[in-house]
């Protein structure tokens, strides 16, 4: 029931002073918040910055990650060898199902969770584009990868400058592996970040990026392994482009001058290694080309 008195006037609006202060210093802009987004990422990608628990995962995976190198060194420091039991470019390769695992675990928190909270709006209500959230996102998960991927190489190399391995050689080797762990780290990257971009649901993107990897990989090889029985020697290398390690595995083999793990070592040779990079690149583009397409709305 009105309590105004008949007649009187309406209370009119009225504007109070809290005491907020008019901000006049100077904008950063867009690239400190794509710097900003690519660190917090970065960090996310190993738990820092975030709970206990969340840091369980990726540090047991960076430790699975360099324990062999450990190994491989200690043994070979303690038995004055002269050459590592292993090349530097198989390093990375024979420990794929890890570096997929820590890929599964880490893209779906870095992408999926904005997607399900509903927070990519917040993230483009300030200076911030589409184009400099996805360059933010596969920046820091491809330096992620990068980092649990050269870590061990590191630790291998300076195992043998302590063993007195031949130093011109170790650093060839090392620089070789290094080349082919960012060709890796970039292809994976955006291959995981697309699989998790696609459902905002977590463990759908897990599945999908260890379904993807996995099977492709095990398929790829044994369908490598009957055409060796059968002595198709010639189509081994066609078949290696059709999974992201061995595409790798073909890369390196190609360029690099690493041995190739495919039956027999049929590595492609130059020339099918040049369809092996053009295929690599394809599907970098591809990915980022997706993501770009997936964050054009930002009400996602």
């Amino acid at each position: 029931m009105s309590t105004q008195t008949p007649g009187a006037a309406p209370e009119t609006t009225r504007i109070h002073n809290i005491g907020y202060r008019d901000y006049d210093g100077r904008r950063l802009g867009r690239a400190y918040v794509r710097r900003s987004l690519y660190v917090q990422s970065l960090r996310g990608a190993y738990g820092l910055g975030r709970s206990a628990k969340s840091k369980v995962l990726p540090m047991i995976l960076l430790g699975l990650m360099v324990l062999p190198a450990v190994i491989v060194v200690a043994v070979a420091v303690a038995t004055k060898a002269t050459k590592l039991p292993l090349e530097y470019t198989a390093y990375a390769l024979m420990l794929q199902p890890v570096i997929g695992l820590y890929l599964a675990s880490q893209a779906p928190q870095s992408v999926s969770r904005d997607l399900r909270f509903k927070t990519v709006p917040l993230y483009f209500s300030r200076p911030l584009e589409r184009v400099d959230y996805v360059l933010a996102k596969y920046g820091a998960m491809a330096s992620a990868l990068l980092i649990i991927t050269a870590l061990p190489l590191v630790i291998l190399y300076a195992g043998a400058l302590l063993a007195e391995m031949d130093f011109a050689d170790q650093t060839a080797g090392l620089a070789q592996a290094l080349v082919s762990v960012a060709l890796m780290s970039v292809l994976f990257a955006g291959i995981g970040l697309v699989l998790a971009a696609l459902t905002p649901r977590r463990g759908f993107g897990v599945a999908a990026i260890i379904g993807t990897l996995t099977i492709s990989s095990v398929a790829v090889t044994i369908v490598q392994a009957i055409a060796w029985e059968t002595d198709s020697t010639d189509v081994i290398k066609w078949f290696g482009l059709f999974s992201p390690s061995t595409l790798i595995d073909g890369v390196q083999t190609a360029f690099l001058g690493a041995t190739s793990g495919f039956p027999a070592e049929a590595g492609p040779g130059a020339g099918v290694g040049v369809l092996y990079l053009l295929v690599v690149l394809v599907l970098i583009a591809g990915s980022y080309g997706i993501l770009m397409r997936r964050y054009r709305k930002a009400g996602l």
